[in-house]
């Protein structure tokens, strides 16, 4: 019996099959993303009826907090039942030199340690922690075993501000509410079949090894702590692809959580493994027009293990078999391989000069994708290589062809 990945994803729940995640210490300069030009299209690309334009797919809430001050010798737990992760930001810190403000989950198997330099860094947002709830404390350096002189110094850190993720009844209201707006005005469909044909990754593990290991190096990206996209490793170095609308600048992705190794443990479901969670780092390139970003990660070595994907830069070929390996709605990692509308039950590239926002710039597919799918790898089956950057929905869906894009990358990877 086919297993819908997006019918049993909810069932995934958080399972430390993995090591706990742990904050790095990074120092950088300020980066400047070079920007990236194309040459002016030939002719002029109307958008098609129901078109909207693409955006990172909303997953969380962003709230205020309210009395949130955490002082040396105590800890407070932050707790929204049902969510499915806790993002906290910081106010106010009056640290010490060397102390340090510890987040972990409800069991602590994940955890965060920050000095006041690194959290500084990121604009005093922590990393997320998998769950409904996070647990904040603070980590003297000195010797002050009661916290007598820390109280009296007024030292502490207060939480203003947590981006979490939906509840289970926020998200039934905002599907309710993303059908009203459907049936209200026309839109592009990305599911093109009549069911949706994506699969957890975990069943491709013994049938298609090779598609599930592809499947590795391909991250949930998290954005401002309420936004969501898909990413992949791209190359031997520090380098991460997106789309050009999910993120564009060296801010945004110092914003930006990546996500590997999120998956369904098993083919129907099940628990997930733990995520390894890194930041992202600098932008190096970005363009519109191709609607992609290049950029790095802080702690790159601790997400290399996960593998890399290649560009297979040449033009594609009409009826090439592909698969894409995606985060759609944020859901574990899910691979879509098969399509019903084709002959062959593989989904394929349909037009290999189609057009984006410029003429002839994609290449379009009936592979079934969905919000927050945007900067997912599609794949050709024949190469195992990345030939396409999923950008839009609209059956047929469409990427921009990698040969475009590896044009202008030429030494930056």
């Amino acid at each position: 019996m086919r297993r819908r990945a997006l019918l049993v994803a909810g069932v995934c729940t958080l399972l430390g099959l993995t090591g706990a995640g742990v904050a790095a210490a990074t120092s950088f300069a300020p980066a400047r993303p070079r920007i990236a030009s194309v040459a002016a299209p030939q002719m002029p690309v109307q958008h098609r009826v129901g078109v909207t334009e693409p955006g990172a797919e909303p997953t969380g809430v962003l709230e205020a907090v309210t009395g949130g001050l955490i002082e040396w010798t105590t800890s407070r737990t932050f707790t929204y039942p049902g969510a499915d992760y806790v993002k906290v930001h910081f106010g106010e810190l009056r640290l010490n030199p060397g102390d340090k403000v510890r987040v972990t989950d409800a069991s602590g198997a994940e955890h965060y340690t920050y000095t006041l330099e690194e959290l500084r860094l990121a604009d005093n947002w922590s990393m997320s922690v998998s769950g409904d709830r996070a647990v904040v404390s603070v980590e003297r350096a000195g010797d002050d075993a009661l916290g007598l002189k820390s109280k009296l110094a007024g030292l502490g850190v207060t939480v203003d501000r947590v981006a979490r993720g939906r509840t289970p009844d926020e998200r039934a209201a905002a599907l309710a509410a993303k059908r009203a707006a459907e049936a209200r005005q026309p839109r592009e469909e990305s599911i093109c079949g009549r069911s949706n044909e994506t699969e957890n990754a975990a069943c491709y593990k013994s049938s298609d090894p090779v598609a599930y290991a592809n499947s590795k190096p391909v991250a949930r990206i998290l954005i401002n702590g309420v936004e969501l996209c898909t990413a992949f490793r791209i190359g031997t170095q520090n380098r991460m692809m997106t789309n050009h609308h999910c993120l564009t600048t060296t801010r945004e992705a110092r914003n930006t959580e990546v996500w590997f190794n999120y998956e369904c443990a098993r083919c129907d479901g099940g628990p997930t493994l733990r995520p390894t969670k890194v930041m992202g780092d600098q932008v190096i390139a970005t363009d519109k027009i191709l609607d992609y970003t290049l950029f790095s990660v802080r702690n790159f070595e601790a997400v290399q293990r996960f593998g890399y994907l290649q560009i297979d830069d040449r033009a594609p070929v009409r009826g090439e078999e592909l698969y894409i390996p995606q985060h759609p709605r944020g859901a574990p990692t899910v691979i879509t391989m098969q399509d019903t509308t084709e002959r062959s039950g593989n989904c394929a590239v349909s037009d290999p000069s189609y057009d984006g926002y410029a003429a002839k710039t994609d290449m379009s597919y009936y592979c079934d994708t969905d919000g927050g799918s945007s900067g997912s790898p599609v794949i050709s089956r024949r190469t195992n290589k990345v030939i396409a950057l999923h950008h839009f929905g609209g059956c047929p869906n469409s990427g921009v062809r990698m040969d475009r894009i590896a044009a202008h990358l030429r030494g930056e990877m």
